[in-house]
């Protein structure tokens, strides 16, 4: 039986070395990186046949509550090893598919722009205008329309 879901098993080990990499924080399941490590074989075939069957959800994220210079907190949802695992492969399939998409003045998230990218676009500009507007948007990726972004992926990323 053929899965529906192609997904190349050492894609999930470089999407280990990746998470291992960056570090982190246990999630909701206070498994560490270590202990995800420690039986990697097992946690990446198991993760690898959900992700393939399409039979994974990721479980809850654990909320961290960051200050902000502002005042206030943000909360920061940290995702299990498993599930930054999981994240981390699909963003190597989608994201060649759908950067180039992208409009070329987007910074945030993407491979080969930076912070300072965006902060040399700005310096460019300031020549053209002498107002500079900063915001926080309360919530700005929480209301995703979940159903859009799949009709989205599906129209993009047929293969």
């Amino acid at each position: 039986m053929t899965k529906p879901y192609d997904i190349p098993k050492a894609l999930l080990w470089e999407a280990f070395k990746c998470v291992k990499a960056n570090g982190g924080a246990a999630g909701v399941d206070r498994e560490s990186i270590e202990q995800f490590e420690s039986r990697l074989g097992d946690n990446l075939y198991k993760l690898w046949n959900r992700l393939c069957s399409g039979s994974y959800f990721p479980p809850p994220v654990t909320g961290v509550p960051i200050p902000k210079k502002s005042g206030g907190v943000r909360v920061l949802g940290v995702p299990t090893v498993a599930d930054r695992v999981a994240q981390t492969a699909v963003k190597r399939l989608l994201e060649p598919r759908i950067d180039p998409m992208f409009h070329p003045n987007s910074h945030g998230y993407r491979p080969g722009r930076s912070a300072h990218d965006a902060i040399a676009l700005a310096r460019r500009r300031s020549w053209d205008y002498d107002w500079v507007v900063e915001f926080d948007i309360k919530g700005l990726f929480d209301p995703i329309d979940h159903a859009l972004l799949m009709r989205a992926l599906k129209k993009h990323c047929q293969t």
